[in-house]
Formats: C-alpha cells, sequence, structure tokens
C-alpha cells in the first residue's frame, strides 16, 4: 500500500464493451497532473484484466468508468476477484452513468465511492488523496 516514499499509484479502467473512453482519460491526465502515477489499461477490459493489472502495478487505488450499465454485473466480479487476490486495502472507485438506487449497494460492495457525470476532477482527485491518507493512518 503507498508509502510517502512514492506517488499514489492508480490504475484507470474501462470495464466492459464500453467503447467510449473520454471521460477516463481526462480522468487520468487529472490525475497525473495532481502528482499521481497512472497506469491506463484502455476500452474493453475484462474483470479479470482489471484485477489481474492492479495487483501487478501494486496500486493504491482503482478508477473504473462505466457507461454501459452493466456496473451490477461487472463491478461484483472485480471486487471478488480483488478479495481473492489479497487486494482488500486498494481503493476502488468508479464513475459513470450510475442510476441512484445503484450506489448504496456498490458502496455495499466495498466500492469507496461513485461520481456521477460532471463531478469536478478536482472533487476525485481529492477524494483519493484523502482516502489514501486515511487508509494509511488506519
Amino acid at each position: 500500500m503507498q508509502d510517502n516514499n512514492r506517488p499514489i499509484r492508480v490504475l484507470v479502467a474501462k470495464p466492459g464493451l464500453d467503447g467510449h473512453d473520454r471521460g477516463a482519460k481526462v480522468i487520468a491526465r487529472a490525475l497525473r497532473d495532481a502528482g499521481m502515477e497512472v497506469i491506463y489499461t484502455g476500452i474493453r477490459q475484462s474483470p479479470q484484466m482489471i484485477a489481474q493489472a492492479a495487483n501487478q502495478e501494486d496500486v493504491d487505488v482503482i478508477g473504473m468508468s462505466i457507461l454501459s450499465g452493466a456496473h451490477l454485473e461487472i463491478l461484483p466480479e472485480i471486487m471478488n476477484l480483488l478479495r481473492g487476490q489479497g487486494m482488500d486495502d486498494v481503493i476502488v472507485v468508479v464513475g459513470g452513468i450510475i442510476p441512484e438506487v445503484d450506489r448504496q449497494p456498490l458502496k455495499d460492495l466495498g466500492i469507496a465511492e461513485v461520481f456521477g457525470p460532471g463531478t469536478s476532477t478536482g472533487v476525485i482527485v481529492e477524494f483519493i488523496q484523502d482516502s489514501v491518507k486515511n487508509r494509511a493512518g488506519a
């Protein structure tokens, strides 16, 4: 997990068949500009590919963008794969078009935060910085 001698490492991924990645790229750039090390996996990533990349890259945070509506199918699988690899300490955030009614069930899975369309990059950067700091102090 994160220590004070290196930047926060964030994996940005687009799970599922959604091919629209402009938002993910904007977020990746904002995180990088805030001093984080960003690994962008690209579009159409399977849950297995995301969990494997997160493990190999030793990330502190996984940020996923989902616009396809498949969040209730894909995200539980990713969270189970992460737990199976002992990656319970990785902070997972998701953004995209996710109905309000689905947000609490996602948080119950262990998703730290759900960001909707129009969320400012500053809010996301600050949430990640605070979450990593709080996790390190725990």
